[in-house]
């Protein structure tokens, strides 16, 4: 396709990300908690604009490219599943070759987005979307394998996770599973104790540490330290607390049962003559729903309704 004439190319693709449909179908998917009926938890679209906002910022200090870094950021998570890492963990062992929501967003941009064209986007963005992804992992990635090809992209890896680590307390915090004082006084001193204290303490470091390490994306020992323990703290108390993890287990029957469903569709069936394995084509329609949406179409095909006559 013919480059545009007023905006460079990786404002292009953040401009296309932004205004594709899988990205509006974040404001309804989980971060923490499961279709939270609170105004004011993050939703996996306010985390992905954390992101970018922490990427940005970062990378304007270190004189990096800040359009790359958004559109990495924007379009890390447009694969994941409804009810967060619970409908990922069974998408990826009840579909054929497993599933991870980093492949998925990179398929989403490739070929699912504009009724199969894709949006076309620079291999750099594509890379730092593919290779965002850590888990418990490392932060800062070691293996080469890892390591997104741009600076730019191992910022967006960690700036994920200094988003979700400050603000996944925050909401745990506001919906009664921990309370502040939870917090391990270790992460407290080091970071600080609210929201933006933590942001600010480990931006900065990592700004700091870039700097001095001549441009090698680095932490200093103690900040590193102190968002492994914090992030350890969290999935020991609030990912993994019985008050959340409750629903999940929940979400997770949901989740198998809609797949296994949709594999007898008339639609899986025409998919399938068309080219499309049935469980490709089912994966990508579960992984695509919103919370609401697989709830809704859970009960339509599983729930008795009521008879009503007249």
């Amino acid at each position: 396709e013919p480059e545009c004439s007023i905006r460079p190319a990786f404002q292009h693709d953040r401009d296309r990300i932004l205004h594709c449909k899988a990205f509006r179908r974040l404001k309804h998917k989980t971060q923490v908690f499961l279709a939270p009926t609170g105004d004011h938890y993050r939703t996996r679209l306010t985390h992905t604009l954390e992101v970018a906002q922490i990427a940005r910022t970062i990378c304007r200090a270190l004189a990096l490219n800040e359009d790359l870094a958004e559109a990495i950021a924007l379009g890390h998570d447009l694969g994941h599943t409804p009810f967060g890492h619970s409908g990922e963990a069974v998408l990826a062992e009840i579909y054929p070759g497993g599933f991870s929501h980093q492949q998925q967003s990179l398929r989403v941009v490739d070929v699912l987005e504009r009724d199969g064209q894709g949006l076309n986007l620079t291999f750099e963005v594509r890379d730092g979307i593919l290779k965002h992804s850590k888990g418990r992992g490392a932060i800062i990635a070691a293996d080469d394998a890892e390591r997104p090809a741009t600076l730019e992209g191992e910022v967006v890896r960690a700036s994920d996770v200094i988003a979700y680590i400050s603000h996944d307390i925050d909401d745990a915090i506001r919906g009664g599973v921990i309370s502040a004082t939870d917090v391990p006084a270790e992460c407290v001193a080091v970071l600080g104790r609210t929201h933006s204290q933590r942001l600010n303490s480990m931006v900065r470091d990592i700004i700091a540490e870039t700097l001095d390490a001549g441009m090698k994306l680095s932490l200093s020992p103690e900040v590193h330290q102190a968002m492994l323990c914090l992030r350890e703290f969290l999935y020991q108390n609030v990912y993994e607390n019985d008050r959340v993890k409750g629903d999940f287990i929940r979400a997770r029957r949901v989740v198998a049962d809609l797949f296994e469903h949709l594999l007898h569709t008339r639609a899986a069936a025409e998919a399938e003559a068309a080219g499309i394995p049935r469980e490709r084509f089912v994966c990508d329609y579960i992984a695509g729903m919103t919370d609401r949406y697989a709830l809704d179409l859970y009960q339509r095909i599983f729930l008795p309704r009521p008879w009503f006559t007249t």
